[in-house]
C-alpha cells in the first residue's frame, strides 16, 4: 500500500473536508487571520479535535501545492485512526490478554513508526497516541514502520491519562517507562498490560506517570543517560513477550 498525506487547500475545500468527515491531522492557519470564514473552520476543527498550528504566510507559501492557499491549509492523515475499542477487540478475537504501547510526548515520526514495527513484531494489540504535543500518522510514519501499520492499529485520543484510568476499569495494567523505576527484571509484566513510552526528552508526562501502577527502569552501564524512544519500547516490550512465555 502506498502512502501518502493529502493536503487541502483553500477556505471552501478545507471547511468542506471538515463537514464531510474526512479525517484532518493538521490544519495551518495564517496567523492574526480571524474574519468569518476562517472562524467557521476554526470551529469544525475544535469539534474534531484537529491540531491547529498558526504559523506565517512564508510556511504556508512553502506547504502550498497550488500557490492558491487562501491562509488555510489542511493536512489530511496518511492512515486511518482505530478507536481504542479496536485495539481490545483484536486482543478477544486472538484469545490473547490485551497488550498495548501507549505513547506520550512522541513527537518525532521515525520514533513512532519503529515503535509501530516493534508493536507488531511483539505481537502488541496496538498503539495509543495523544492528539496533542505528538505525531501523527503522517507518511514519514507509515514509510519507517516497514508496512506494520497494515497490520498494528493505531488509536487517537485527546486526554491519555484519562484513556488509562478508563482501561484500568476493563482489567488492564501500566507500566511506564522511567530511569528512576525498578529494573524490569524485577516486575511482574505479565496479564493484560499497557506499556507507556515517553520521549528520551521530557520523558512521560507527570499525570500519565501518576496514572501508572508501576515504573519500570532499563539497566544501563554506559556513559550516557537514556536511550532512543523506539529502542527503550523495543527493550520494555520484549521483557512483556520474555515472561508472556514463561
Amino acid at each position: 500500500m502506498a502512502y501518502k498525506e493529502s493536503t487541502i487547500e483553500g477556505r471552501n475545500a478545507v471547511l468542506e473536508a471538515f463537514r464531510s468527515g474526512r479525517t484532518i491531522d493538521r490544519l495551518y492557519i495564517l496567523d492574526g487571520c480571524q474574519d468569518g470564514p476562517v472562524m467557521t473552520i476554526k470551529r469544525e476543527a475544535k469539534k474534531q479535535d484537529t491540531q491547529v498550528r498558526y504559523v506565517a504566510r512564508e510556511r504556508l507559501d512553502q506547504l502550498s501545492e497550488t500557490g492558491k492557499h487562501q491562509g488555510v491549509i489542511a493536512v489530511s492523515a496518511a492512515y486511518e485512526y482505530a478507536e481504542v475499542e479496536d485495539l481490545l477487540a483484536a486482543a478477544e478475537r486472538k484469545g490473547e490478554a490485551p497488550f498495548l504501547i501507549l505513547l506520550d510526548n512522541i513527537e518525532d515520526p521515525h520514533n513512532l513508526g519503529a515503535i509501530i514495527r516493534t508493536a507488531n513484531l511483539a505481537g502488541a494489540h496496538g498503539v495509543i497516541i495523544p492528539k496533542d504535543r505528538a505525531v501523527g500518522l503522517t507518511a514519514t510514519v507509515a514509510r519507517t514502520s516497514a508496512g506494520a501499520l497494515n497490520y498494528t492499529p493505531v488509536a487517537r485520543v485527546t486526554n491519555l491519562a484519562r484513556t488509562i484510568e478508563d482501561l484500568k476499569k476493563k482489567g488492564l495494567w501500566f507500566v511506564c517507562a522511567d530511569m528512576g523505576g525498578t529494573v524490569m527484571y524485577r516486575l511482574d509484566l505479565k496479564g493484560p498490560i499497557g506499556l507507556v513510552i515517553g520521549s528520551e526528552g521530557q520523558g512521560v508526562g507527570r499525570l500519565v506517570r501518576e496514572s501508572c501502577d508501576m515504573a519500570a527502569a532499563i539497566p544501563m552501564k554506559g556513559d550516557i543517560d537514556s536511550l532512543n524512544a523506539s529502542v527503550a519500547a523495543g527493550v520494555l516490550a520484549y521483557e512483556i513477550v520474555r515472561q508472556r512465555f514463561m
